[in-house]
């Protein structure tokens, strides 16, 4: 998922070369962007990042970021990481869509604000971290049960996008699969209705029943 920013009690979704597509969802619900208090990024990876740096240089709003990550999202650094099965045109128009929107020109963050696992964000809402290492050493889930939803980042996925398989599935480019695969037990202690992943449609139901459903896989 692009990254979950909380504000005035609604949430809304952000990703990697979408400031455009922001200023028009904010339009749509008639808020200003001076009205966003701040942005929670669920890891460091670039396609998450996307406009952070832009939005706290030039709005002020701070990023919120768990402190495993905290280097990667300034620096953009990551071990690599093996990309599993794919195909070569979901992945060619995965990589596509990174270009038209602006994914290869990410700005990293130079200023975060780190946070650490049941921490509850002093933002509208009351976003809750949920620490949930794997995909990365700092990957994060955010519930928000103001909204009965909780984001999962990469986590997991129900699009992988290098083969365009649409079921509950672990997410590729994952620093640590079987600790990826160990954190998914977190979001069973999560009270949602929806889980909202980075890459893919939103899942209705229990994370119970999401995670089941991924281990079946």
């Amino acid at each position: 998922m692009g990254e979950g920013t909380v504000r005035a009690g609604k949430v809304v979704e952000v990703r990697n070369g979408h400031w455009n597509d922001l200023l028009h969802e904010l339009d749509l619900i008639g808020r200003p962007l001076s009205d966003i208090r701040g942005l929670v990024l669920t890891h460091g990876d670039s396609d998450h990042i996307g406009f952070a740096e832009r939005l706290r240089e030039e709005q002020g709003v701070p990023v919120f970021i768990h402190g495993a990550d905290a280097h990667r999202v300034r620096t953009g650094e990551k071990p690599k990481t093996a990309m599993g099965p794919m195909r070569f045109f979901r992945t060619a128009g995965f990589l596509a869509y990174a270009l038209r929107k602006n994914g290869l020109r990410t700005r990293y963050v130079q200023d975060v604000i780190e946070v650490v696992d049941g921490e509850r964000l002093d933002l509208p809402g009351d976003p809750v971290i949920v620490a949930m290492p794997g995909h990365s050493p700092g990957s994060i889930a955010i519930s928000v049960p103001a909204v009965d939803a909780v984001f999962v980042g990469d986590a997991l996925t129900t699009r992988h996008v290098l083969t365009g398989s649409e079921i509950p599935q672990p997410a590729p480019f994952t620093d640590d699969p079987e600790e990826a695969s160990a954190s998914l037990d977190k979001l069973m202690e999560v009270n949602a209705g929806w889980i909202l992943p980075g890459h893919g449609k939103p899942w209705r139901g229990s994370p119970a029943d999401l995670v089941a459903a991924i281990h079946e896989y």
